[in-house]
């Protein structure tokens, strides 16, 4: 019998167990939204190899109450709807303790009020500012949030480049709108006001009347929140056949491999702040390492590895995975190595307060340097 594609990637999501045929009894479930499909369906791969490499380090250090961790994995398709719809059949599963939910701000907007009602902790990427300023009690990032990135692209933008005349390029999502805001705000304590603040709308095909609104903005830097990698890369293969040369410093999505190697050498010379960078540490430099001999390529993110092994180290702190004790346990953590950065969780569930500056040399993404900030 053929299978639909629909029930092709219901029994594709059932499969992604670590442990294979183990009873339930046996595992220690955790619940995954993931983008198997959609706009973000490779930057999502990525993401869900790191997370099964956390999840087998996890089990090999011996495993979550001395119990093997199992990923109950549904694809939220890269959409609001397939998020909400993608969590809500995780969280009918009892023998879930904890959940790793999206990178995707929007998305992370869209499931929280369920997440909430469920009431056990879900680990997320989404960099929103407000997404743990809503009263949210188990939400817990594993990523900077924007007001931290805003702050690091104005220091090195401003300190470190002398730019004065910013032209900002967002998209009009919950990501993109709160990125723009703080970077605005932070330019200000820095005295200076944009000449050019430009919204767009995700996924488009043509991003031209964006690009000229650049052009004659008269910049002498543009700066940029990027939702989607995609829409990242056609936008900067415009921005230089239109003549645009102006300094660009953008958003992690600007320096991500998949926006690398779909713009190519159009993205060459830019600098872009990047949570993750697999030469920041000794941790990220572990991580890359061992993603590169279990998948090939290099890994544009830490943050599923991350989570994974700070949710696994709250269960166990807490020796159970009552989800009150396991909030507890991860408002505890303090300076926890991971591949992001040192983890110091405070009670709105943000655990990191600083970004990598990185420059894209010739296709590959060079260190530059780490900017943290205490508050």
């Amino acid at each position: 019998m053929r299978l639909t594609r629909r029930a092709a990637l219901a029994c594709a999501a059932a499969s992604f167990a670590i442990t294979g045929r183990a009873r339930a009894e046996d595992t220690i479930k955790i619940g995954v939204c993931s983008p198997l499909t959609g706009a973000a369906a490779e930057v999502g791969r990525i993401q869900l190899n790191s997370l099964k490499l956390s999840a087998e380090h996890v089990n090999a250090a011996g495993g979550i109450l001395g119990r093997k961790v199992e990923l109950i994995v549904e694809d939220d398709q890269t959409t609001n709807p397939g998020i909400v719809l993608a969590f809500s059949r995780l969280a009918g599963n009892p023998d879930i303790v904890g959940f790793i939910g999206s990178i995707r701000s929007t998305q992370v907007n869209a499931m929280a009020p369920d997440a909430e009602k469920v009431g056990k902790p879900v680990m997320f990427g989404g960099t929103d500012p407000t997404l743990t300023h809503n009263g949210y009690k188990w939400l817990f990032r594993c990523r900077p949030n924007d007001s931290f990135s805003a702050r690091v692209i104005a220091d090195f933008g401003v300190n470190s480049m002398k730019f004065k005349k910013w032209a900002i390029v967002a998209s009009t999502d919950a990501f993109g709108t709160g990125g723009q805001k703080a970077l605005v705000d932070a330019l200000d304590k820095l005295g200076l006001k944009p000449v050019l603040v430009q919204g767009y709308a995700n996924q488009q095909a043509d991003f031209t009347p964006v690009v000229l609104a650049v052009k004659q903005a008269e910049c002498d830097v543009v700066s940029s929140y990027f939702t989607y990698e995609p829409d990242c890369a056609v936008f900067a293969r415009q921005l230089r056949q239109l003549g645009v040369r102006q300094p660009w410093i953008g958003s992690p999505s600007l320096v991500s491999p998949v926006t690398v190697g779909l713009a190519k050498n159009a993205v060459n010379g830019t600098y872009g702040i990047a949570d993750f960078t697999p030469d920041a540490n000794d941790e990220s430099k572990a991580f890359t390492a061992d993603y590169t001999k279990a998948y090939g390529g290099i890994p544009d993110s830490g943050w599923t590895y991350d989570a994974m092994q700070i949710l696994a180290r709250a269960i166990n702190d807490a020796k159970t995975t009552e989800p009150a004790k396991v909030r507890a346990a991860i408002i505890a953590i303090k300076g926890y190595k991971g591949t992001e950065g040192t983890y110091n969780y405070d009670e709105n569930g943000d655990g990191l307060r600083g970004y990598n500056v990185v420059k894209n040399e010739a296709g590959k993404i060079v260190y530059d340097k780490h900017i943290e900030f205490t508050s």
